[in-house]
């Protein structure tokens, strides 16, 4: 009997032990200083973490009370625009004011409009957004809370989009139709097509304006398009169910988020070719896995000095923080359940 006391006992301090090693090592570690405040968008706990970048603390957490995983800043930083996710009834954008840290307003598309994809507009007042059901373009005025302009895409389930940052031109990624849809913003018309297979999922656009890289998470590969032409010039293995990809400020690199891998692979943009792919905590050994969540990297923000890139790790609750010149994982930022969407603010 004492034997198997002694054994419960050893167990049950085991048990224990176990547990807090994990709790120990799933903490976030914040330990660099830079500027700005980083806001996260989490969907299942509908909420907005607000973060100084510089102090490494939380300023405050902002309830959302709606599901959402898209969100821009407007052009002069006074505002966050987010859409909803997730709901048959309610699609809408909600205001938050960043310098009250709260939302202001709350703006109903009235009709049979649903939105993903949102993007800033040069106009401080203006975002463009994706309606993916009646595949179109729109350009939402968020003080009048009119939409000035509806362009189709010619295109079925269209959902993510970039604007080019030197010419009045939108691209838009289509789901179903496994393309790209090149929209003139002026003549409100789509001038090309350009097919990329699909299961073409994430979209950005070289700081320069001069490529498009997309990726598509049925075949695993990043379709790469020239923007004066529209064809597609190069095709790029990626990891297993690559999201989101985001270019480095100076445009030398191309980060892109390998959701089941839990990695993240950096490509060089002249070259094309991976310098290397870093894998996040919980992928590689069995007492990685047991310690840490499994990694599901799905978003990317750079910050706007370059030093940085903030990857959304959603299983784990986490934001993986990554300098840019060394490529690793120097810090984690704790968040709440399931965070996307990041927008910086200065």
């Amino acid at each position: 009997m004492k034997r198997i006391k002694y054994l419960i006992l050893f167990f049950g301090l085991l048990f224990i032990v176990l547990r807090i090693s994990i709790l120990i090592f799933r903490l976030p570690s914040y330990t660099i200083s830079t500027n700005g405040k980083l806001y996260i968008i989490s969907k299942l706990s509908e909420s907005v973490q607000v973060f100084n970048l510089s102090t490494g603390k939380e300023i405050t957490d902002i309830p959302l009370d709606m599901l959402s995983h898209e969100a821009v800043s407007t052009t002069d930083d006074k505002n966050i625009v987010l859409t909803n996710y997730g709901s048959d009834i309610d699609f809408d954008v909600k205001i938050i004011d960043t310098e009250l840290k709260k939302v202001k307003k709350r703006i109903d598309l009235k009709g049979n409009i649903k939105i993903n994809g949102i993007v800033q507009y040069p106009e401080d007042n203006k975002v463009a957004v994706v309606d993916y059901v009646n595949n179109q373009l729109l350009v939402l005025n968020i003080e009048t809370e009119q939409i000035e302009k509806a362009i189709a895409t010619n295109q079925k389930k269209s959902h993510l989009a970039v604007l080019h940052p030197k010419k009045a031109i939108a691209y838009t990624t289509n789901i179903n139709s496994g393309s790209v849809s090149v929209v003139d913003i002026n003549t409100n018309k789509v001038i090309k097509i350009i097919s990329c297979g699909i299961g073409r999922k994430g979209i950005d656009i070289t700081p320069d304006g001069s490529e498009i890289w997309v990726t598509n998470t049925k075949e695993n590969i990043i379709t790469v398009i020239n923007t004066k032409t529209n064809l597609i010039t190069d095709t790029i293995t990626s990891g297993n169910e690559s999201l989101k990809l985001k270019f480095s400020i100076d445009g030398k690199y191309c980060l892109v988020a390998n959701s089941t891998d839990g990695t993240i692979d950096i490509f060089n943009q002249q070259s094309k070719k991976l310098i290397k792919t870093i894998t996040l905590h919980g992928k590689t050994t069995i007492l990685e896995k047991v310690l840490y969540h499994t990694p599901r990297p799905v978003n990317i923000l750079m910050h706007p000095n370059g030093l940085y890139a903030f990857v959304s790790n959603s299983n784990a609750n986490k934001i993986e923080v990554i300098d840019m010149k060394s490529f690793k994982v120097v810090s984690t930022i704790g968040t709440d359940d399931v965070p996307d969407a990041l927008v910086f603010i200065q």
